[in-house]
Parts: C-alpha cells; sequence; structure tokens
C-alpha cells in the first residue's frame, strides 16, 4: 500500500467517495481541492490546496507523496506531469475515456477524445508508472444535462433521444475501481481499463429508476436534435454539443458496450442505476 495517496479533485462525486474508500482500507489520504477548507473529509485525512491549472499549487500538494488520482485537465496535464515525475510518485490513476475508443465510429466525439489523449500523453512522456481509468457514461451525467432542476420543477426529463442506451457507472464504482488499483499498483501498471455500469440502460429507463426512487412520476418530453442543441448550449461548451448529441443518436435503439471490470478488479458487481437513483434521491426531489 502507497505511504501517502493524493487524491485530486476530493470535492467531485468521483472524488469525495474514493477519499471515503481510501480512508476506509486504512490507506494515508492527502485530498485535494482549489477551496480545501470546503472539503468533507474522514477523519485522519489531510487536506491541501492543489489546482492543476495553477503549477505553483503542485509541489506542496505532491511532497511526499508515492501515488496520485488525478482528473483529466488538458491545461494543467503538462506541469502536473512534470511535478509529480519531480516529487517522485511512483504510480498515477488518471481518470480517462473511452471516448478514445469511440472516434472511428462516432468523428463528432474527436473534441473529447483530444481531450483526454492529451492527458494520457502527457503523463505517458514524462515516465511516470500510471494506470488509465477510461469510463464512458457516468450515472451522474443525468444531473449534468440538468435533469434534477426539470423532475424537481416539473416532474419532467427533456431529451431528444429516450431509447438511447448509456452504460452508466455509478461514481462509486469509479472510485472502488481506483481505490483497488492505487492500493494494488503493481498488478495494474501499464493497464488501461474500459469500466462499466451492469447493462445498458435507456434514458427512458433512467428516468423511470428516478421516479421510482423518489416516488413520484417523472414523464419524457421528446427534443428534436435542434431543441437538445439550444439546451445543451446553457449547460456544455459549445464543442461538447455535437459530441453529446453523436453518442445519443448512435445508441438510440442499439445497446452499447459494457463490461465486468468492475467486478473483477473490486470483487464486487458494478451498482446498477437503481441504486444510483435511491443514492441520489436528495438530488431530485
Amino acid at each position: 500500500m502507497a505511504k501517502t495517496i493524493l487524491v485530486t479533485g476530493a470535492g467531485g462525486h468521483v472524488g469525495r467517495s474514493l477519499v471515503d474508500q481510501l480512508a476506509a482500507k486504512g490507506a494515508r489520504v492527502r485530498a485535494s481541492g482549489r477551496n480545501p477548507a470546503r472539503l468533507t473529509l474522514p477523519d485522519g485525512v489531510e487536506r491541501v490546496r492543489a489546482d492543476l491549472t495553477e503549477p505553483d499549487t503542485l509541489p506542496a500538494a505532491l511532497d511526499g507523496v508515492d501515488a496520485v488520482f488525478v482528473y483529466a485537465i488538458p491545461a494543467g496535464a503538462e506541469a502536473f506531469a512534470i511535478a509529480a515525475r519531480k516529487a517522485g510518485v511512483r504510480h498515477v490513476v488518471l481518470l480517462s475515456s473511452h471516448t478514445l475508443h469511440e472516434v472511428a465510429d462516432m468523428p463528432q466525439r474527436r473534441p473529447i477524445a483530444d481531450m483526454h489523449e492529451a492527458v494520457e500523453h502527457a503523463i505517458i512522456d514524462a515516465g511516470l508508472p500510471h494506470t488509465f481509468l477510461q469510463p464512458a457514461n457516468f450515472a451522474s451525467n443525468t444531473l449534468l444535462w440538468g435533469w434534477a432542476d426539470t423532475i424537481r420543477a416539473e416532474g419532467v426529463v427533456r431529451f431528444p433521444y429516450p431509447e438511447s442506451y448509456s452504460d452508466a457507472i455509478h461514481e462509486a464504482d469509479i472510485a472502488a475501481v481506483a481505490a483497488a488499483v492505487l492500493t494494488e499498483p503493481d498488478q495494474h501498471l501499464g493497464e488501461s481499463y474500459f469500466i462499466s455500469g451492469p447493462r445498458p440502460i435507456t434514458q427512458r429507463e433512467q428516468a423511470a429508476a428516478i421516479a421510482d426512487a423518489i416516488g413520484r412520476p417523472v414523464r419524457i418530453e421528446e427534443l428534436t436534435p435542434d431543441q437538445s442543441r439550444e439546451y445543451l448550449r446553457r449547460i456544455v461548451p459549445e464543442w461538447v454539443i455535437e459530441a453529446t448529441i453523436a453518442w445519443w443518436a448512435a445508441t438510440d435503439g442499439a445497446p452499447c458496450e459494457v463490461t465486468d471490470l468492475v467486478a473483477k478488479l473490486t470483487g464486487a458487481p458494478a451498482r446498477p442505476f437503481t441504486r444510483w437513483a435511491a443514492d441520489h434521491v436528495a438530488d431530485f426531489r
């Protein structure tokens, strides 16, 4: 087990769960964020300020660290990799994306792939021992798309392709895989893992699962692609819009790929979307 593990972005869905799971394993954890005072941490977890886009914050955060969990932030990738190498970090676990393997069939997703590939290359080029986690779709994307706001206010989900599929992985499963990889590094160095939820699930099924969890009906209003573009412009950068719609269109009625790597790497099956909905009831009420 690593002497000290730094978890960057410890206030995010995955980072927060990872800190909790590592602490439960008895690991020595250092949690970082742009504003570490706001982090809610288990007893005994150190907090430190680190911002991947501010290189001056990295040396102190990395001092004495053996392993790091890091998000894919291209603007800070090269500076992070250099600082991690100078600090003697022996293992970097990057939350990357399966989008890298989708662009042959969906060239619209190239901007997302390029973002993650740039960070992977920075880590490789720095000679850092590494493991790349490559999920495709987070269960928490429903929050990104604004479902919580419209469900709370109107009991409705507005979406362009309700029969499109997602492999919807629970953030706690991403964290569980990261915790296993960080605490057993020798088995995972140099690997790239496509991790997913347990089965493909449609957007309509996700809305139904949320409805069951909150005990209220949730109806779907189907948007046209153009209506969806206007909606997305309010919540994501312009370069993400076509990449997102391309996925929805490609998986409309066509189940996406899933893997059993969560179970193989953690010893527990991946959590279904119904579990995610139950864990996030407060977001939708």
